[in-house]
């Protein structure tokens, strides 16, 4: 029978050969990851020619005096109000139908573009000119573009504010609810 091994010995490395073992492994990942690696090195490099590098070197740098300039900053009440602002204001633009608003944005950038063109002059324009003016196609549809967009703007919009809902599918549930409740009193 054979004698059972009871004194193992374990090979250990020298530093000089873990140190060569260390530097074929990084080389690998290296060449592993050269694509990412260029591409990395040519943004640090961008970022150096710009100055980022500089200005991240001393906001790092001087860190607790920036975070303190930072929170004073904001812990005034116009920071407070600006930060409240922008969110609300980012929250209502998440309720603007984009696909609605296109045509009247083409309209107003046609707009624009004819007041650039416009050449100032000393003439003065009078009622007679306005009420001729009102049976040009062009200007018949821009006017009743605008009655119709005040018309909108005087709508009560009491029921339809601070809510992420789009203002058609507020009125679609409006009426939804309004039938629902007036449903109940016709079985009656």
């Amino acid at each position: 029978m054979a004698k059972a091994i009871n004194n193992i010995k374990r090979f250990e490395l020298s530093p000089e050969d873990k140190r060569k073992k260390d530097l074929e492994e990084v080389e690998n990942a290296l060449i592993d990851n050269k694509e990412s690696i260029l591409e990395l090195l040519s943004v640090v490099n961008h970022m150096h020619d710009r100055g980022v590098l500089s200005l991240l070197n001393g906001l790092f740098g001087q860190g607790d005096k920036v975070l303190n300039v930072l929170v004073k900053a904001v812990d005034k009440p116009e920071a407070t109000n600006t930060i409240k602002n922008l969110l609300l204001m980012v929250g209502t633009l998440g309720t603007i139908n984009v696909q609605q608003l296109e045509p009247l944005l083409l309209k107003l950038n046609s707009g624009i573009a004819r007041v650039a063109e416009y050449k100032e002059t000393d003439e003065r324009t009078s009622y007679f000119d306005l009420v001729k003016v009102l049976k040009d196609p062009e200007v018949n549809r821009a006017v009743t573009l605008l009655i119709t967009f005040l018309k909108g703007m005087g709508e009560d919009t009491s029921g339809m504010e601070r809510t992420t809902q789009l203002p058609e599918d507020q009125n679609l549930h409006k009426k939804e609810n309004h039938e629902r409740d007036v449903a109940p009193n016709k079985r009656e």
